[in-house]
């Protein structure tokens, strides 16, 4: 039961804190598209591929004591914001080989803003399509967004460079 919730302790651990419910999931999608282990079924939703099954998880991982969930008022809207605790460090601990590999893609991704990775997931939810229905998908599901053309070749490129490091 737990491996699936050990190997999203095991991001959090190599990310250090992910900001945003956004960035977590849109991670988790793009770390199961360059083939990491994730289980999580997502469908296509506003912000970009979204998973109810992992939204649960998260709230078992914070129920458990095991992830920590911090949430800060911004005025108009909540940040969340995630890390591992030391119980869930403890855990992992016990259960090596349940430990993630891609420690650097993880941190790429966390270096990136939530509007990029909402990009770059919804790049990749529509890559068996070809790249102007790509471009023409974006540019209708995320009209206020205002994505450029430069931004879904940096998306690209992003998702190209992390493909070939894992």
């Amino acid at each position: 039961m737990l491996k699936d919730h050990a190997k999203l302790m095991a991001m959090l651990l190599h990310a250090g804190e992910i900001v945003g419910r956004k960035k977590l999931q849109k991670m988790v999608y793009i770390a199961k598209k360059v083939e990491m282990p994730f289980s999580e079924r997502y469908k296509f939703h506003m912000y970009g591929p979204y998973s109810e099954e992992l939204t649960l998880r998260v709230e078992e991982l914070c129920n458990l004591g095991f992830v920590t969930e911090l949430k800060e008022d911004k005025g108009n809207y909540y940040q969340y914001r995630y890390s591992l605790s030391e119980e869930g460090k403890k855990f992992l601990e016990l259960h090596e080989a349940d430990v993630l590999e891609g420690k650097r893609i993880i941190e790429q991704m966390n270096e990136q803003s939530s509007r990029f990775l909402e990009l770059v997931s919804t790049l990749l939810y529509f890559e068996d399509l070809s790249p102007e229905e790509v471009k023409e998908k974006v540019k209708t599901l995320k009209p206020k967004q205002n994505y450029t053309d430069e931004d879904i070749e940096e998306a690209s490129s992003f998702i190209k460079r992390i493909r070939m490091e894992h």
